[in-house]
């Protein structure tokens, strides 16, 4: 890689980085605060989290066998999985305000009742948080 590629996939990294924490900050510490206390919820967010994965690294079969992994992300992909997990979570949040206008946000205690995209985006933030891609 020449050094301008070299500072492409840093400054990509970190913008994915700070797009992550901000979702994180906006949805996803409520979210998986709530569904740390609601084992049904959590179970949905786990559904979300392994369909993210799949998506992120190239299908189940690569994820099952064990060749890409939560726990293998942050020492060796893991400026590639911020980067493709960010742009996953701007194209769900882009197709969501263009079909209804808007990312509804749950209050606290209605996370139950969440939409399947804002589901998926806690998702995303469940990713982030276990590769140690934002702060918790």
């Amino acid at each position: 890689m020449t050094v301008l590629q070299d500072l492409r996939t840093v400054f990509a990294d970190r913008s994915a980085r700070r797009r992550l924490q901000h979702l994180t900050e906006q949805i996803g510490r409520s979210g998986l605060s709530a569904a740390a206390g609601d084992p049904g919820l959590a179970a949905v967010v786990d559904q979300h989290a392994a369909a993210v994965r799949d998506i992120v690294t190239g299908g189940p079969a690569r994820a099952a066998s064990g060749a890409l992994t939560v726990a293998t992300l942050p020492a060796r992909l893991s400026g590639t999985v911020a980067v493709r997990l960010a742009a996953y979570a701007r194209k769900l949040m882009q197709r969501q305000r263009r079909e209804v206008g808007w990312v509804p946000l749950p209050h606290d205690g209605q996370w139950q009742h969440a939409d399947v995209v804002t589901l998926r985006l806690l998702g995303i933030c469940h990713i982030a948080r276990e590769a140690g891609l934002v702060n918790a």
